[in-house]
């Protein structure tokens, strides 16, 4: 029952952080706006070295390094996607992915699962491909290239709960320090490389493929930093918008965005700041519930729990935009909920 608590609750929170990075990358670019998050998350992890007792022994270091580097990737690889291909295909593509690598090496690694425990998986998984489904009008092709880096990105994910899980049940928060602080590495690098190009996207800029839009990256899947905007906010701002802008608008936008004159109001760095912090929560909560307990079901069950973070993010859409779901949402919420209580009483 812990897990199941500990894992839905890292979800919730996750999608919290992801709908704050979606509204922050209406005006800035969404890798600068994931790289400043992860940034800032350093700070209430550094805070949990001091209340929580932590350990960065060998391993704690080389499983969190792995978390980072897999996070890391995985962020860009998302990117890269979703800049090619449509998200209403990608996004549950990396998110069964991320749900699903985890589960199979379990198995691999001789868990048994009962029938029931394999169901009620099942339905999750199903759940998630249903609450990650987003509009999508771009436009944009389906294409063998977005499918294989959509895929990629989702096993990148996954391999960060695959690493955690794998870390010392005395090592505290200090394999997610690690990790944090290689990811801000590897994101900021990227963020740097973006600036300087004057590539990338933010606001209701035309997004390459049409794969990216409005309040960046929709999808991602997996713990720690993901990009920002899981449900797919278009140029208007709103999930499922159109993003069209006026020619005007459009023009102005871009040329501000190409000289990286985007404007960081207050409004923006508190929104960032919430961002990041809620981003380092929830991998508190997914590193509490892999050690929560030493049932081998652990870890199938928190990486797929895991993967339903976009219900915390369509839940704010539909409570500050007044988003409404759709029918396909509501019924992966529905049995998202179902799945939880069948698995806790496995």
């Amino acid at each position: 029952m812990l897990t199941v608590v500990l894992g839905l609750s890292g979800a919730l929170v996750y999608g919290f952080a992801d709908f704050l990075g979606g509204v922050a990358s209406r005006r800035v670019r969404p890798v600068v706006v994931t790289a400043v998050a992860a940034l800032v998350g350093i700070v209430p992890l550094a805070v949990g070295l001091v209340v929580v007792d932590s350990a960065f022994s060998g391993r704690a270091v080389v499983w969190g390094a792995v978390a980072g580097l897999a996070g890391g990737v995985a962020v860009l690889l998302l990117y890269t996607a979703l800049a090619i291909g449509p998200m209403s295909v990608l996004s549950p593509v990396t998110a069964v992915f991320a749900a699903c690598v985890p589960v199979v090496v379990a198995v691999l690694r001789g868990t048994a699962l009962s029938p029931l425990a394999v169901g009620m998986l099942v339905v999750a998984v199903v759940a998630v491909v249903l609450v990650a489904s987003v509009r999508d009008t771009s436009g944009a092709r389906l294409t063998a290239r977005g499918v294989a880096a959509a895929a990629v990105a989702g096993c990148g994910f996954g391999g960060i709960v695959l690493a955690y899980d794998m870390t010392p049940a005395d090592s505290g928060v200090a394999p997610l320090v690690v990790a944090r602080v290689l990811q801000v590495v590897l994101l900021g690098v990227a963020a740097v490389v973006v600036v300087r190009r004057g590539g990338g996207v933010a606001g209701g800029a035309v997004a390459g493929g049409g794969g990216v839009a409005g309040g960046g990256v929709a999808g991602g899947g997996g713990p720690f930093v993901r990009p920002a905007g899981a449900v797919g906010y278009a140029g208007t701002g709103r999930p499922g918008g159109t993003g069209r802008l006026s020619a005007p608008a459009a023009v102005g936008r871009v040329r501000r965005l190409a000289a990286g004159r985007a404007r960081w109001s207050g409004r923006l760095v508190a929104t960032v700041v919430a961002c990041g912090f809620f981003d380092a929560l929830a991998n508190v909560f997914v590193q509490a519930g892999l050690h929560s307990s030493d049932d081998p079901l652990t870890l199938p069950v928190m990486s797929v729990l895991n993967a339903l973070y976009p219900i915390g993010t369509v839940v704010l859409a539909g409570v500050v935009l007044r988003e409404r779901l759709t029918p396909l949402q509501l019924v992966g919420i529905v049995l998202a909920f179902g799945a939880s209580v069948g698995l806790a009483l496995v």
